[in-house]
């Protein structure tokens, strides 16, 4: 019982500390969200999925893309 509501504190806070970031940012949102980035997910060098962004590049591209219905 001791270690199951020591999990949910240490989960609470977490999500508070989440929550914290997002209510602290501007427009909530969080900096450098593309997989691109990380060079473990993207081996190859290949393109976000979402924004067209390379790797290489700093900025996401996502104010760019446009919706398409």
């Amino acid at each position: 019982m001791k270690l199951a509501l020591v999990t949910i504190g240490l989960l609470a806070i977490g999500f508070a500390g989440i929550a914290i970031k997002i209510w602290a940012k501007k427009n909530g949102e969080f900096a450098g969200t593309c997989a691109s980035q990380n060079p473990f997910l993207n081996k190859d060098g290949q393109a976000c999925g979402f924004c067209g962004k390379l790797p290489e590049e700093q900025d996401c591209k996502k104010d760019t893309v446009t919706d398409t219905p």
